[in-house]
């Protein structure tokens, strides 16, 4: 039986293409401690491009739109060695870049690329990987649209994966058919930002062949992307993405971007049909129910361009369906973990085995590790087996109308009453302990122990106005003079001179890269966490319910989710305001708004953390917070 055993582990390495390293002395995928080995030469890779037909005519040309594939393979593959293939679809590659150095393709003469973009070709390819850079419809070399999260989005991207399985046609520049005959037909789809999102968009329709994604800083909602609880960020936004992508003349997709101003709903900033085709967690064209590629999700807590709530949403979306999966969980801006300082080596190494585990069947750790990596400040990372912090509890905290905020209720009757005023957060925060129009602020004494969020905090009121709906906005605050990390500037990293290489190079497209270090600033406070909501949207993104002038409803909703430690005699504070300028371009409605403080509360998770009204203490005056400041606000993404 032993000897029968072997014969069988032998014939299945053999059967997936994975040849061990003392087995073949011809070019092979070789594998030495649970990792695929350079044995490729990346100079003498074949560089081609195919033209892949798709369902969908985005511009209505009367012909399917075609989506331009550029193709680096190792030499050896064919129909002999087949290799899976890493996919990073894109709507960049000709305007705004990829990574940080904002690298584009280059093309040769005969219009093959000499130069991919990123380091994934670099590395991969001389392991044993095909590496495809997909121009999304309508965009760079792709013909037709886009339409910004929709069908031509998501479904130009399937097609792809379907050529790959035999599925669907593409053909060669001079219109001759072309065959995927190199591939296993096993695919990842992998990228940053936009990139990301197509692949959590085509990944939500089950297509068969994707067998894994790496979604960093990607969307999952695009209402989450531009809308929070029926308050909108940006006006038009969608078209205006549409037409920064598409270089070709402004006319040439005119009407579709006409079509998604008048279908977006500005007007209410409510859950329409539109959104629903764009929502890839229960959409009408995608939807995580549809879900089983395996998912290696990248975010950071303090993206502000693509929210974290489109991370934290999918992945417990993910968690529901029992998806294998993967998280990194960082302190900056919308920085891809490349940059992460410190950390460049261990991403290449732990995306490295993630491929080789899913796509060639490589027996590893990689699925035996800590499902989380989890930075809780600074540089100071740390592993758990989920996330959020799994023993994370929900704490009520309250506010009282002496300004304390704490774990005991306010008294029957407190309330409190200020204006939706539109205001920066600035303003929000300065002064807390002052009694201002625009606001209310509380804040506990300081803390007498060290406090880890770990979550979504939940924001309930018991609210009543005197017009129809206002907008709301909370503020969860950290006062304390610290040193943090400064995701305000630069993403929160700067870039140095050295380099580190990852993969090899030709004198066409080399592997290295320019290091970052993390940015720091010392500040006497910080914003923790911020949520916002419309209060006609309280019972329904899709319809709104106004509320009577005069009677109170109750108001809940999630801040954005966070991963933060309030240190030891730094202060806890709560500010709830009205229309938030540095986020939002709606006007304030200027109603004014009371809270019913003994029916308020805000839901804290915290992790490891058992708190009585002792551990929380209340100052006896008064506290007064640090004055107006001019918090760097992070650099607008008109797009991203």
């Amino acid at each position: 039986m032993p000897k029968l055993r072997a014969v069988l582990i032998a014939f299945a390495v053999v059967a997936a293409g994975v040849t061990p390293a003392h087995a073949s002395t011809a070019p092979s995928i070789t594998v030495k401690q649970g990792r695929t080995q350079p044995v490729f030469s990346y100079a003498d890779a074949v560089r081609e491009h195919v033209y892949v037909e798709s369902t969908v005519d985005s511009d209505s040309d009367g012909k399917l739109d075609r989506v331009r594939v550029d193709i680096i393979r190792p030499k050896e593959s064919s129909p002999r060695l087949k290799v899976p293939v890493i996919i990073d679809e894109s709507p960049y590659y000709d305007n705004s870049g990829r990574g940080n150095e904002a690298e584009r393709k280059v093309y040769d003469a005969d219009g093959n690329i000499t130069k991919f973009p990123l380091f994934y070709d670099n590395y991969f390819v001389p392991r044993g990987y095909a590496v495809l850079n997909v121009d999304m419809l309508g965009t760079t070399k792709s013909e037709g649209c886009p339409d910004v999260g929709g069908p031509a989005d998501v479904l130009g991207g399937k097609a792809v994966i379907d050529w790959l399985n035999g599925r669907a046609t593409a053909y060669h520049e001079d219109g001759t058919p072309a065959v995927a005959d190199w591939t296993t037909g096993k695919a990842a789809m992998i990228g940053k930002s936009y990139d990301g999102t197509l692949a959590n968009a085509v990944a939500a329709t089950g297509v068969k062949g994707l067998e894994t994604i790496v979604p960093i800083s990607a969307i999952s909602s695009w209402y989450k992307y531009q809308r929070s609880n029926g308050v909108v960020y940006n006006f038009n936004y969608m078209s205006g993405l549409g037409n920064t992508v598409d270089t070709d003349p402004d006319a040439k997709c005119a009407a579709v971007r006409a079509r998604m101003d008048a279908e977006d709903g500005d007007d209410t900033g409510n859950y329409n049909a539109f959104w629903a085709e764009r929502d890839y967690i229960s959409g009408s064209l995608a939807d995580v129910s549809k879900v089983h590629a395996s998912v290696f999700a990248v975010h950071t807590v303090n993206d502000l361009n693509v929210k974290p709530d489109n991370f934290s949403k999918w992945w417990q979306a993910l968690a529901d369906r029992n998806v294998p999966r993967k998280i990194w969980v960082g302190q900056y801006q919308h920085v891809d973990p490349f940059d992460f300082e410190g950390r460049r080596d261990l991403w290449v190494d732990t995306l490295h085995g993630w491929f080789d585990y899913w796509l060639l069947g490589v027996k590893n750790e990689i699925m035996r590790e800590p499902r989380a990596d989890v930075q809780t400040s600074l540089n100071s990372w740390i592993t758990q087996r989920d996330w959020p912090a799994p023993l994370a509890l929900k704490i009520p905290f309250r506010p009282a109308a002496d300004g304390s905020f704490g774990l005991i209720p306010a008294k029957k009757g407190q309330t409190t009453t200020f204006t939706d005023v539109r205001q920066s957060e600035d303003a929000m925060v300065a002064d807390v302990g002052t009694v201002k129009p625009g606001r209310a602020s509380f804040t506990t004494g300081a803390l007498p122990l060290d406090l880890r969020l770990s979550g979504t905090p939940v924001v309930d009121l018991r609210v009543a106005l005197d017009k129809p709906t206002s907008n709301l906005t909370a503020l969860l605050v950290d006062f304390g003079e610290d040193t943090r990390v400064d995701w305000r500037r630069n993403q929160g990293v700067t870039t140095l001179d050295e380099e580190s290489c990852h993969g090899e190079s030709t004198a066409a497209d080399d592997a290295c890269y320019k290091k970052t270090v993390t940015n720091l600033a010392t500040r006497p406070l910080e914003i923790v966490a911020r949520g916002w909501i419309d209060v006609q949207n309280r019972q329904s993104l899709s319809t709104s319910s106004p509320l009577t002038p005069g009677t109170y409803g109750q108001v809940k909703w999630e801040t954005l989710p966070q991963e933060y430690i309030f240190k030891k005699g730094h202060r806890l504070g709560l500010v709830i305001a009205g229309t938030d300028s540095t986020y939002s371009r709606e006007t304030a409605t200027g109603a004014n708004v009371t809270i019913d403080l003994s029916q308020s509360r805000v839901q804290i998770p915290l992790a490891l953390t058992l708190l009585t009204s002792r551990d929380v203490p209340k100052d006896t005056a008064r506290w007064q917070g640090p004055q107006q400041l001019n918090l760097p606000v992070p650099e607008e993404n008109e797009f991203f």
